[in-house]
């Protein structure tokens, strides 16, 4: 089955609220084997609302709608959708009574307006909403199915999860069919270098289909649509295979793991204290290692050392290298890293210095110069990577990279 969500409500349009709903939609969906096609977000406008829900029901077998379902004028999904679909409203005695209730326990009436949220197009059923005064309502028109859903997230999960994915999974039968995802995480590799080294597995995909992502890190998306979720795995697992031997070297996880999460994994296992020294970042690095569950059994302690003062007091950076190289160097950076672990006791330090802007840089040391360095008993390595972009940008992808630096160096050891 083929599906869609429109998205309602000017505020989306307006980026005032983040639209999470159809991506909740959408993942729960995904196990039942039912295809997502379209994501739409119209405003609070009937007639705008009209024609984008007239074509989603000229393409797609089940159209989901979020939103405009309160006690106010702008309010008008259910109207629209019943007006479109050639129903009648009629009012729901069990839902108004529920309603009437909710406001009694509040020690308030239920004010005029808030009637209307129990009023629903003819024949439909409706989905009781314990966490707010909307209910959703599901309609069966003709073959297609429309399931009308609030747009709090709070409210729209539980219905999804008590009414709507029982409801889909009894209608699907014996044609039922599921959708698994894997995501492999990488590190060091860009999106055009992975895409070109399998470009020709993308080029013959049908099934399990194969989709390079890019954000704050490259993924690579595996889905299989199968009868079973082992068919599924076997599906995925065989396509997997020719990708690892592609690029297995820059694969350091999958689906939920993280860099950090992992980098602690490979710390345990090998028995490996930490620290870390961070200027430009200003603790970026060691929020996202200190995120992880458990990571005081490795991680010792992070510094940030914005100052040249700081970095000498701190961290026993001469000031002569500070003098000669400057505070963003290799040289810097290497003693930073080497005054982290020595000051801590640790195994491994990990330093990080640069220019994050948008002021501070030079002809000969722009905006976005980020030095690193690595010290471990026997082992020292420096790094410097040239970033583009906004402050926020190149202080994230400065991040990255420092983590990126402690994974290479433990799968190395």
């Amino acid at each position: 089955m083929r599906a869609e969500i429109i998205s309602v409500g000017t505020e989306l349009l307006l980026g005032q609220i983040v639209n999470i709903d159809t991506q909740m939609i959408s993942e729960m969906l995904s196990p039942l084997g039912i295809d997502m096609y379209y994501h739409t977000t119209v405003g609070d406008n009937s007639e705008r609302l009209r024609n984008v829900f007239r074509q989603a029901l000229e393409r797609s077998d089940i159209v989901f709608t979020t939103g405009g379902l309160g006690p106010t004028m702008d309010d008008l999904t259910k109207e629209t959708i019943a007006a479109e679909m050639g129903l009648k409203m009629v009012l729901h005695e069990d839902e108004l009574a529920h309603l009437e209730t909710l406001f009694t326990r509040r020690g308030s009436a239920m004010p005029q307006n808030n009637r209307k949220q129990a009023m629903f197009p003819e024949g439909s059923m409706v989905i009781p909403n314990h966490n707010g005064t909307a209910p959703g309502v599901i309609v069966e028109h003709h073959d297609k199915l429309v399931i009308i859903l609030p747009g709090p997230p709070r409210e729209l999960r539980p219905m999804m999860e008590e009414t709507v994915l029982p409801f889909l999974e009894r209608i699907s039968g014996d044609n039922q069919s599921v959708i698994k995802s894997k995501v492999l995480k990488l590190c060091g590799i860009g999106e055009s270098a992975l895409e070109e080294a399998i470009q020709d597995l993308i080029k013959e995909q049908t099934n399990p289909t194969i989709a390079p992502l890019a954000g704050s890190e490259v993924t690579l998306r595996i889905t299989a649509k199968a009868p079973t979720w082992a068919d599924a795995d076997r599906m995925i697992e065989k396509l997997e295979s020719k990708i690892q031997d592609r690029i297995g070297d820059f694969i350091y996880g999958c689906d939920e793991e993280t860099l950090e999460s992992v980098i602690g994994e490979m710390l345990l296992k090998k028995g490996l204290s930490l620290s870390v020294a961070e200027s430009c970042t200003g603790g970026l690095i060691s929020a996202r290692l200190t995120n992880v569950a458990g990571s005081s059994q490795y991680f010792e302690r992070g510094y940030v050392c914005y100052s040249n003062q700081s970095k000498m007091d701190l961290l026993n950076v001469p000031e002569s290298v500070i003098n000669q190289y400057g505070a963003v160097s290799e040289e810097t950076a290497a003693f930073m890293a080497k005054g982290s672990a020595r000051s801590s006791n640790t195994d491994i330090g990990i330093s990080v210095t640069g220019i994050a802007g948008p002021g501070g840089g030079t002809k000969e040391k722009p905006v976005g110069l980020v030095c690193f360095g690595l010290f471990a008993p026997g082992f020292e390595s420096t790094d410097t990577q040239q970033y583009s972009g906004q402050r926020t940008s190149i202080r994230a992808r400065a991040t990255q990279h420092g983590l990126r630096i402690i994974w290479e160096y433990l799968k190395s050891r």
